[in-house]
């Protein structure tokens, strides 16, 4: 393997873009369902490695019908959190919250670019990840971007292989609102998610 590609493997499983393979009873995923108050809108996270500004994984919020993540490839595995095919369920704004926090760190800090869309574009998105089934290591962002560009009024995104390829394209969107979070602990995805509470009223 080839330096380069070996260290972007090595900074994609840092930050979050490794394989889960978590597939949660559908008993789980219904008592689960998040159905979100505000108006529809797609979100997309973005893991920017502090020192290199270098993307390391991306990650879509679908907010309609349902709230559910697109988490593909990722490492963010909570019990209380159900899972099939990469799709997180049950993503209340407090466990948004959660998922950032556990992706962000000294090394990564989290982009996310939220942008309305109509109730036919969200339940289309939500479709299309649910549909998209279990994503293989390191292509989170090309996974991302297919599902993106699939969704009326997204065909001009690209798809590809880098997560801040993708988060540059979405800022050129109207409409997009782009926010930073930041957190100064240590250690990977797997001691952030172990730093969170357990049970999450």
């Amino acid at each position: 393997m080839k330096p380069a590609i070996a260290l972007g493997l090595a900074l994609a499983v840092l930050a979050g873009c490794a394989e889960k393979g978590k597939e949660s009873p559908l008993s789980e995923i219904e008592a689960a369902v998040y159905r979100p108050t505000g108006a529809p809108a797609l979100t997309l996270f973005t893991m920017v490695n502090n020192n290199s500004g270098a993307g390391a994984h991306s990650a879509l919020l679908v907010e309609g019908s349902q709230a559910v993540l697109f988490d593909p490839a990722g490492s963010f595995i909570h019990p209380q959190v159900p899972e099939r095919g990469d799709v997180l369920y049950g993503m209340s704004p407090r466990w948004v919250e959660l998922y950032k926090s556990a992706h962000a760190r000294e090394t990564f800090h989290v982009v996310t670019q939220r942008i309305p869309v109509t109730p036919a574009q969200a339940q289309t998105a939500l479709q299309l990840v649910q549909s998209r089934g279990s994503v293989p290591s390191a292509m989170c962002a090309s996974a991302t971007s297919g599902v993106l560009q699939q969704i009326p009024g997204f065909e001009g995104i690209r798809q590809g292989y880098y997560p801040l390829k993708l988060m540059e394209q979405l800022e050129a969107m109207p409409g997009v609102v782009t926010d930073r979070y930041y957190e100064n602990d240590s250690g990977d995805i797997t001691d952030g998610v172990r730093a969170l509470p357990q049970q999450v009223e």
